[in-house]
């Protein structure tokens, strides 16, 4: 469970097993939890305890790095075959 980016309390990070799903970045902050598409703009997939105006400023911050973010899950998931598999069907 890579870190891809660190921002205030903002822990934006990939599960390994998530890599034959489109792109996509999970974010936490204590107990909550957001995850977010990135392609092909950044969207709001599914939202576990943060309110309006938090999810704004995440989705902002998400925004801001999206190239970084792209970065991060090609050169994580580059590898592994599940992705493959899954882009040619």
């Amino acid at each position: 469970m890579p870190t891809a980016l660190r921002i205030g309390p903002y822990r934006f990070y990939f599960y390994s097993y998530d890599c034959g799903e489109p792109r996509h970045v999970h974010v936490d902050r204590e107990n909550k939890s957001v995850k977010f598409w990135l392609d092909p703009v950044v969207s709001l997939a599914e939202n576990h305890g943060f309110n309006r105006n938090e999810l704004r400023d995440i989705e902002q911050i998400a925004r801001e790095n999206l190239e970084t973010l792209r970065n991060e899950w090609d050169d994580f998931c580059r590898g592994d075959t599940r992705a493959a598999q899954n882009s040619q069907r």
